[in-house]
C-alpha cells in the first residue's frame, strides 16, 4: 500500500499551532536583574581577550583534542562493527539506545562507577557515537554500488566481500563523515569541561563564575579557531599519530580512586529501585508512580515545550540564515560574513550557548530556547546555503532578495523542511541536558537525583529520556517518509548526515 504523501506547509503549519499552544506553558521572563550591563561586561571582555589570566590553556586545548578523538575513534570503531548488521532488530535498537542519550547523561552516570576520569570522557563521547556511527554507516554501505559485491558470488564469505567489495567503495564518504563527527567531538569534548572534565569548557565555567570575561574571551577564541582550523591539521593519513598523541596525553590525567567493588555495587544495588532493596517488591509500583508524576512527567512537558519553540525559531533562522552565505544574494563581502557568522554560531554547542546565554537572561527556558535555535538554525542555514549555491540557474535570473524569495526558496522548502525534522530528534536531545542548568527539563532532575545519591531514580529518568528521544525520532522518519524526503541528501555526507 503506497505511503500517503503529507503537504510540507500542512507540517510547517501544524509545528506552528504546536508552538502557539506551547506558548502560555513557557517560562521565557528575563531574569536577569541588569541584562543589558551583563552583556555589555560580556562583549567587552570578548572583544578584549586576556591570555595572561589563562593558565595551563595549551593543556585544556590539547586535553579537549584527546578526549575528543579517542572518544570519536571508539565510538567510529564499534559504530563500523555493528553498521554492516544494522538491519537485525538487536543491533537497530542496540544504536537507538546508544545514541538517545545524551554525551553529558553518560557522564553524569559514568562518574558514579569510574570517577571523572580519562575512562568517564572517552566513554561519554563513544557510546552515543558508537550508535550514530552504526546508523549512519549502515547508510553509506546500503547506498555504495551493490554490483562489485554481487559480482564475487555466493560462494565467498561475508566478511570478505564486506573488506573488498562495500567498505572500499564507501571509505571516502565515510572519511567526510568522520571528519565531521571530530568536530562535534570537540564540541562534546568541551562541553563535558562544565561537568569537571578538564578542557576548555572546565576553564570557561570557572571564568564566568570569577566573572573574568576577558580570560573566558581568550578561551572562546580559541575554542572557535580551534573548529574552524580543523580541516587544516586532521587529515585521514595523520589519523594515527594523532591517536598516539592523545594517548599520551590522557595518560596526564589522574583520577580519585572509586574504590574496590565500585561497578559491581552500582550495577547489584545503587540502580535497584529502593523498594526491592528494602525487601518491599509491593512498593515498586506506587514508587514508580510518584516518580512519574513528581519528576519524569514534568520533565518530559518542560522538555517538549523548549524543544517546540527551539524548532520553530530554529526553522525562522534557517529560513532567514541560508541566504546568508550566497553570493548572488548577499555579494562576495556579504556572503563571507555571513558565512563566519554561521561558522562562530554552530561552532559553540548548544548547551555552552545556553550558559552563556543564562548569565545575561537569568535562568529561565529562554536562554535553552535561543541557544538550541541559532545553534541548530545555522547548521541547517548552512547546509541549505551551500545547497543554493550549487543550484543551476537560468542565464537571466535575477540576484539578490529577489533570487531568495522567487527563485532559491521554493527549491528548497522540501529539503528545509526535511532538515528541520533531522533535527528535531537532536534538539530533544539538548533540550533535556538544559536541565543541569537549573531549567525543569528532564536534566533538572536527572541532575537532582544523581547530586542526592538516588541513582536508582536517575536511572529510571534517564531511561525515559531515552524513550522520548527514540519516539521523537520515529515520528520524524515517519514523517520525512510521508514528505518523501526518506533519501534527502545533505551536500557531500550522504542522507542529512551532516545534521546526525
Amino acid at each position: 500500500m503506497p505511503v500517503r504523501r503529507l503537504s510540507r506547509t500542512g507540517i510547517v503549519a501544524g509545528f506552528a499551532a504546536i508552538a502557539l499552544l506551547c506558548l502560555p506553558l513557557a517560562d521565557l521572563q528575563v531574569a536577569g536583574h541588569d541584562p543589558w550591563s551583563a552583556l555589555g561586561r560580556m562583549l567587552t571582555g570578548f572583544l578584549r581577550p586576556d591570555f595572561s589570566a589563562v593558565e595551563d590553556i595549551f593543556r585544556a586545548l590539547a586535553l579537549t583534542v584527546a578526549f575528543a578523538i579517542a572518544g570519536v575513534a571508539a565510538g567510529g570503531l564499534a559504530g563500523l562493527v555493528m553498521a554492516p548488521f544494522y538491519r537485525f532488530r538487536a543491533v537497530r535498537w542496540t544504536a537507538i539506545a546508544l545514541r538517545s542519550v545524551h554525551e553529558l547523561f553518560w557522564a553524569l552516570l559514568l562518574m558514579q562507577v569510574a570517577g571523572m576520569g580519562v575512562l568517564t570522557g572517552v566513554l561519554a563521547i563513544a557510546l552515543p557515537y558508537a550508535g550514530i556511527f552504526a546508523k549512519v554507516l549502515s547508510e553509506i554501505l546500503d547506498e555504495a554500488d551493490p554490483r562489485p559485491a554481487n559480482w564475487l558470488g555466493p560462494q565467498v564469505d561475508a566478511l570478505s566481500r564486506f573488506l573488498w567489495a562495500r567498505a572500499p567503495l564507501a571509505r571516502p564518504e565515510m572519511q567526510t563523515y568522520a571528519l565531521y563527527r571530530i568536530e562535534c567531538g570537540l564540541r562534546s569534548s568541551a562541553v563535558l569541561g562544565f561537568i569537571g572534565l578538564p578542557t576548555l569548557g572546565f576553564q570557561l565555567d570557572s571564568f564566568f563564575k570569577q566573572g573574568e570575561y576577558g580570560a573566558a574571551g581568550a578561551i572562546m577564541l580559541v575554542y572557535i579557531l580551534l573548529i574552524a582550523t580543523l580541516r587544516l591539521w586532521m587529515r585521514p593519513r595523520l589519523l594515527l599519530p594523532w591517536l598516539v598523541a592523545a594517548g599520551a596525553m590522557l595518560t596526564q590525567v589522574t583520577a580519585p580512586p572509586m574504590g574496590a567493588g565500585a561497578l559491581w555495587r552500582f550495577l547489584s544495588q545503587d540502580i535497584l529501585p529502593a523498594p526491592l532493596r528494602q525487601g518491599d517488591p509491593a512498593g515498586l509500583w506506587p514508587w514508580l508512580a510518584d516518580l512519574g508524576r513528581d519528576a519524569i512527567l514534568p520533565g518530559i512537558a518542560a522538555t517538549l515545550v523548549v524543544a517546540q519553540l527551539a524548532l520553530i525559531l530554529t526553522g525562522m533562522i534557517a529560513f532567514l540564515g541560508q541566504a546568508l552565505i550566497v553570493p548572488r544574494v548577499m555579494g562576495r563581502w556579504g556572503a563571507a560574513l555571513g558565512h563566519l557568522l554561521l561558522v562562530v554560531l554552530r561552532s559553540f554547542p548548544e548547551y555552552m550557548l545556553a550558559y552563556l546565554f543564562l548569565q545575561i537572561l537569568g535562568p529561565s527556558m529562554l536562554p535553552a530556547v535561543l541557544a538550541l535555535a541559532l545553534h541548530n538554525g545555522a547548521i541547517i542555514g548552512h547546509l541549505l546555503g551551500r545547497q543554493a549555491g550549487g543550484l543551476t540557474l537560468r542565464p537571466d535570473a535575477p540576484r539578490g532578495l529577489t533570487l531568495w524569495g522567487w527563485e532559491i526558496v521554493p527549491r528548497l522548502f522540501g529539503q528545509f523542511v526535511a532538515l528541520c525534522l533531522y533535527r528535531w530528534e537532536i534538539i530533544i536531545r539538548e533540550s533535556a541536558i538544559m536541565g543541569i542548568l537549573g531549567i525543569a527539563t528532564l536534566g533538572f532532575f536527572l541532575d537532582d537525583a544523581i547530586a542526592e545519591l538516588r541513582l536508582d531514580r536517575a536511572v529510571v529518568i534517564l531511561l525515559a529520556t531515552a524513550l522520548l528521544t527514540a519516539g521523537i525520532d520515529w515520528l520524524s522518519r515517519g514523517l520525512r517518509a510521508r514528505l518523501g524526503a526518506r533519501h534527502l541528501r545533505a551536500p557531500g555526507r550522504g542522507p542529512a548526515r551532516g545534521v546526525a
